[in-house]
């Protein structure tokens, strides 16, 4: 890896780390810079704009999350262990200091259109649509029922994620955990 390529995903591992606690709008860029011992204008050289730094930050999210949840996640058994263990791996990704990066920016940017927005509801699409796959495989494997509706699966875990961020980081829930088993436990109940 060239020098500009180091610096450059450098950068988006810090940038992505901030952004789980302060999001895309409030990432300093005078942080960001300080932090990495680069000026700003050195900073600003890799992407071009604010904007262009908020997009590349979705999509290193992605990035990070397609290789530590869903590509060891379809690893497992097809069918039901696999969506399982899809979940397992996300609750796992989304209990690292400031929780689901997912899930905190799309509070911060769903009324806010934009490149970042849409690179974003590009990463959710395609998390729900791995998430239905994995249920239709269930149901063709005889794990769920015929008539269970794969979306409506996809949605519900997302759900439950969502629930899951909120009781845990926000309300301080201490059975935020055994809450969320439960739930998954019931989704997948009702899915047999």
């Amino acid at each position: 890896m060239r020098k500009g390529e180091a610096t450059r995903a450098a950068i988006l591992d810090r940038a992505t780390d901030l952004a789980r606690s302060t999001g895309v709008e409030g990432l300093s860029i005078g942080r960001l810079a300080t932090e990495l011992s680069l000026s700003k204008s050195g900073l600003f050289a890799h992407f071009g704009s604010k904007e262009a730094l908020q997009v590349a930050i979705v999509e290193h999210a992605r990035e990070q999350f397609v290789a530590r949840v869903i590509a060891p996640g379809l690893k497992a058994a097809r069918g039901e262990p696999r969506l399982r263990a899809l979940f397992e791996r996300w609750l796992s990704w989304g209990s690292q200091a400031g929780g689901c990066i997912f899930l905190h920016l799309a509070a911060e940017l769903d009324d806010r259109p934009g490149p970042a927005r849409d690179a974003l509801a590009a990463a959710i699409r395609d998390l729900l649509d791995v998430l239905a796959t994995t249920t239709r495989v269930a149901i063709d494997e005889g794990q769920f029922r015929g008539d269970v509706d794969p979306h409506q699966v996809a949605f519900e875990l997302y759900g439950i994620m969502a629930a899951t961020h909120a009781a845990a980081r926000l309300v301080g829930d201490p059975k935020a955990g055994a809450r969320t088993r439960r739930a998954l436990d019931g989704l997948i109940a009702r899915c047999r």
